[in-house]
């Protein structure tokens, strides 16, 4: 897909990251990753990440990225993959032009490595990578990555293939000032870990679409949310967060690492085999597995009863 297609389709309905399955030794588990992806695409979502952040970038190798990417591509069919990419510049740029050969449509750049830096350096790591690649790449405000709404701005001047802004900050005051200096050049993604848990305030400042986490393991409720929102459904955005999110929220909560570790519980309880999340993240409890699994058949049991 041209960036330009990519960026239509991205801001034409919602979007998740499915999960990175592991196997016991740790490894890629590719076989149950694809079967996951094919599941996905049975339902309409907009585009799927491939090793994005629920997919834990963090801890895959460059040639790991892009072999989940390629593996994404392989189970997909019609829908787009967009890869993750970050870490220092030249290592974002081979994993950019790795994942452009591996057919990925597009590409998330997450926040560079470790240090923070100032706006001309962050303008030069993000160039960098859009001139490395001819795929439409989408810049992720979050941590230690933070472009001003005047360095995105230059960035859409000088980079054709920036077709994209996601934002993980929870800082409505920037978005609205980036939504509203750069309207239609670029999609706008909201990045916020249960984002909808933000999805209201988000969508006022122009964001509206969002990447949903919890489509990996019940994406009819990912999906019924969002149609509630965009529907300007009050009272069905209401009843799903305080029936599903505000709790799986309290879960999240209680430890560092959690907004990836209990999708990946929710993705085995769907019924594959994701493995458990690479270290230094942890995994749930026994204990808090079945309050998790207690939320989704409460969500499930709901779905029947209507």
């Amino acid at each position: 897909m041209t960036p330009e297609e990519i960026k239509t389709r991205i801001s034409s309905g919602l979007l998740s990251f499915p999960v990175t399955h592991f196997d016991s030794d740790n490894g890629l588990n590719l076989d149950s990753y694809t079967k996951h992806i094919d599941w996905l695409c049975g339902f309409d979502a907009a585009a799927l990440f491939a090793a994005g952040g629920t997919g834990e970038f963090f801890s895959l190798t460059p040639s790991e990225v892009v072999e989940t990417v390629r593996a994404a591509k392989s189970a997909a069919s019609d829908m787009p993959i967009i890869s993750g990419c970050g870490y220092g510049t030249e290592t974002a740029k081979e994993i950019a032009r790795g994942a452009e050969k591996a057919g990925a449509d597009g590409l998330l750049l997450l926040p560079h490595y470790l240090i923070h830096a100032p706006q001309e350096g962050l303008y030069q790591h993000i160039k960098a990578v859009c001139d490395a690649t001819g795929l439409g790449v989408i810049v992720y405000n979050r941590d230690n990555s933070v472009v001003s709404a005047e360095t995105l701005e230059r960035l859409a001047e000088t980079c054709p293939n920036l077709i994209g802004f996601k934002d993980g900050t929870g800082r409505i005051d920037l978005v609205r000032e980036i939504t509203a200096r750069l309207g239609d050049r670029l999609c706008y993604v909201g990045g916020m870990p249960t984002h909808e848990l933000f999805a209201e305030p988000y969508y006022g400042a122009g964001v509206t679409t969002y990447s949903s986490a919890v489509f990996n393991f019940i994406p009819e409720t990912a999906l019924e949310f969002y149609a509630a929102l965009q529907a300007g459904d009050k009272a069905t955005v209401q009843r799903i967060l305080e029936d599903f999110f505000f709790p799986f929220a309290r879960l999240r909560d209680r430890q560092p690492g959690y907004a990836v570790s209990a999708i990946k519980a929710g993705v085995e309880f769907a019924g594959f085999k994701p493995g458990s999340v690479r270290a230094p993240l942890t995994d749930l409890t026994t204990e808090e597995r079945d309050v998790l699994q207690g939320l989704i058949e409460k969500m499930q049991h709901g779905r029947k009863a209507a």
